[in-house]
């Protein structure tokens, strides 16, 4: 059975971006410390990587990231910290956590230090487990309102009223396509219900929470004739405030309920399961329901009448608060806040039927949203193909991934580059967030599809404008980002002007100042002609480590090839060892190595090879160093070969021989200088 320092638990309500963000931060913050780790998904797909018993008895502590139930009960008396999984998507913030959880094991002066961080222990936060409810039932919620809502769009592509069988468009499948894709979408409430309810009762808050749904669908039934409460009367729905408050009440009548049979024999804990909480909980749920029924749905209609009343103000205002919720936190609270209010006027809209005003505003809220979401993803895109100096290789190429995400309405790919800079990048998100969702709504788009993207541009009603508006919220937003990072980039070319070199490079300068010279070690003809490769070609940073890898076994100066490419890895995760004018300096501290020793490559552009200037690597000078020798030798090549890149003429020289022998003995120089 596998053993690991720290377990881990992620999930976000949609499950789709989030919770593997948090998984790969918590990975590389452990190993950073040298720990292990295991990390269990909570994704759309179910939970992967799931954690045994005995893994979650031998850890050391647990991590805690997510938005929904994963079911923490598991982990009860480890030592845990627990919070949204929001605040694990870098591995700055992922390392806290794992900090803060071995923090909380024995270490009495690290909890009281940890107990002043405004982000402790947020399991204790009421906000945060509400918040958690909530979203466990969103996170079921929302593939019903997807499938639903795709179905019933795609309908449409036959007609508006193709589903209708009066209509002069009628067709048989698009009207089965509106069947299913009703039925989907009138699930939603009932489910939303049902699993808020679940996270706080567990199972047996199910049934209380799926008839506290229905009823917040049906509302109380009333005969219209007698005016007086009839099972085959008709009653007025309250929609998915009544299913949150519903799931709330039926969670929490679930807890009140084990309290009140505590004392029944556990003999009979067979006949609790299956009759006496069903039973109880969801007569007094229903009841309590049908009773609220008249407020809440007042209350639900008030809500409407506010959103269309901020409608009537313009597009101005109402798209500025939607391009505003959903690039504030790009698939966040706030973000899913704007997108589920959107998915749950759909559902009226669609409810209602085309051509009504209930239908047009649902549709057109939608667009909005949908437009919100998809640019800021669109943006970072665009400035890393306009701007592709000002970025690192890692960023070019996320943003390039992030044209797909876009274009398929996910927003969380813009997350990692918000991180880095959240002023000014989040209000740049934010503004061609606002101009595409205002101009959606000024162009009278209406989007019948919850989910997609440009996917579903085909039943977007005024698609071409939709499109339109949203590479105008790019354009602007991309512009603003670039401008940002050509100003961050000559700001920081500054600097490296002044002090070309890596920070650790210059770390190791002054260590090794102030270590006695006795350590210092000897490096007379320290790198011997064939340790001097020219004229190979590598397609990437990982292909010319590899190479250095198995190059040193061969010669001697490393037992295994894995295990030292292990070591190269784990230094450039830490941070690019690329310098400028093409050079690079990859470093390995690690047991395999015998002996230290250097080794040059002279090769071709490396494209992806992360650089303080941006220029591909050229020149790559390896040092191989035993894990015994980390603090002596280490810094002393690492300090000498870094002041050798600082000097014109070594560089030059370098650059400006094919041979061997000749690049050995400038290096070589440069060490024993």
């Amino acid at each position: 059975m596998a053993q690991y320092d720290i377990i881990a638990a992620t999930g976000c309500p949609t499950g789709i971006a989030h919770t593997f963000m948090a998984k790969e931060a918590l990975e590389k913050a452990a190993a950073e410390r040298g720990l292990t780790i295991k990390v269990e998904t909570h994704g759309q797909v179910g939970i992967e990587n799931e954690l045994t018993r005995g893994e979650i008895a031998s850890a050391r502590a647990v991590v805690v990231a997510a938005d929904k139930d994963v079911q923490a009960e598991r982990f009860a008396g480890k030592p845990m910290v627990s919070v949204g999984v929001s605040k694990a998507l870098s591995v700055e913030e992922a390392g806290k956590l794992i900090d803060r959880a071995l923090a909380a094991k024995g270490d009495d002066s690290a909890v009281v230090a940890a107990a002043d961080d405004d982000d402790l222990e947020e399991k204790e936060s009421i906000g945060h487990q509400i918040y958690k409810h909530l979203m466990n039932g969103v996170s079921h919620m929302l593939v019903f309102v997807v499938a639903g809502g795709v179905l019933t769009a795609i309908s449409f592509l036959w007609g508006i009223t193709s589903y209708d069988s009066t209509a002069s468009d009628y067709n048989s499948f698009a009207a089965m396509l509106k069947i299913i894709g009703g039925i989907a979408m009138n699930l939603m409430v009932p489910v939303l219900s049902a699993y808020i309810a679940e996270s706080i009762g567990k199972r047996p808050a199910l049934v209380p929470g799926f008839v506290a749904g229905m009823i917040a669908i049906q509302g109380l039934p009333v005969n219209a004739e007698t005016g007086l409460i009839d099972a085959g009367g008709s009653g007025v729905g309250f929609g998915f405030l009544g299913g949150i408050v519903g799931g709330f009440l039926s969670g929490y009548t679930i807890v009140l309920l084990e309290k009140v049979f505590s004392k029944i024999p556990e003999s009979l804990n067979g006949l609790k399961a299956i009759f006496l909480y069903p039973l109880c909980s969801t007569a007094i749920v229903g009841l309590v329901m049908l009773g609220i029924s008249g407020p809440m749905a007042a209350i639900n209609q008030g809500m409407m009448d506010f959103l269309q009343g901020l409608s009537s103000s313009g597009p101005v205002v109402l798209g500025l608060a939607i391009g505003c919720m959903c690039a504030f936190d790009m698939g966040g609270p706030v973000n899913k806040a704007a997108y589920t209010t959107g998915t749950l006027l759909l559902g009226t809209a669609l409810e209602a039927g085309v051509g009504t005003e209930t239908y047009n505003f649902g549709t057109n809220f939608m667009a909005a949203v949908s437009a919100a979401c998809i640019v800021p993803p669109l943006i970072t895109t665009f400035a890393v193909i306009v701007g592709k100096k000002y970025f690192s290789q890692e960023d070019h190429d996320a943003g390039i991934v992030n044209l797909i995400l876009g274009c398929t309405h996910i927003t969380e790919g813009a997350i990692p580059f918000m991180t880095k800079n959240i002023i000014p990048v989040m209000p740049i998100m934010m503004i061609g967030s606002s101009i595409a969702s205002i101009l959606t709504i000024f162009f009278n788009v209406h989007d019948p599809a919850p989910h997609g993207g440009f996917l579903v541009l085909p039943v977007v009603e005024n698609g071409p404008l939709w499109v339109l508006a949203i590479l105008i919220g790019t354009v602007v937003g991309g512009v603003l980002f670039t401008a940002f990072k050509k100003y961050d980039y000559d700001k920081n070319a500054k600097k490296d002007a002044e002090q070309p070199v890596l920070e650790t490079a210059g770390t190791a300068t002054a260590a090794v100042k102030a270590a006695p010279a006795a350590q210092a070690p000897q490096t007379t003809d320290f790198v011997k002609p064939e340790q001097v490769f020219v004229g190979e070609s590598f397609a990437s940073r990982d292909e010319l480590l590899t190479f250095v890898s198995k190059k040193a076994v061969e010669q001697g100066i490393a037992q295994d090839a894995d295990e030292l490419m292990s070591a190269f890895i784990a230094r450039e995760d830490m941070g690019t060892t690329g310098m400028t004018d093409n050079f690079a300096i990859p470093h390995a501290k690690s047991t395999t190595v015998t002996n230290a020793a250097v080794m040059a490559i002279k090769t071709s552009d490396i494209a992806g090879w992360e650089t303080l200037d941006q220029k591909p690597v050229e020149v790559a000078i390896a040092l191989l160093i035993p894990d015994t020798e980390a603090g002596t030798t280490h810094l002393k090549l690492l300090s000498k070969v870094a002041e050798a890149l600082m000097d014109d003429e070594f560089r030059s020289a370098v650059k400006g021989t094919d041979d061997a022998a000749t690049i050995a003995k400038l290096i070589n120089d440069r060490l024993n200088a």
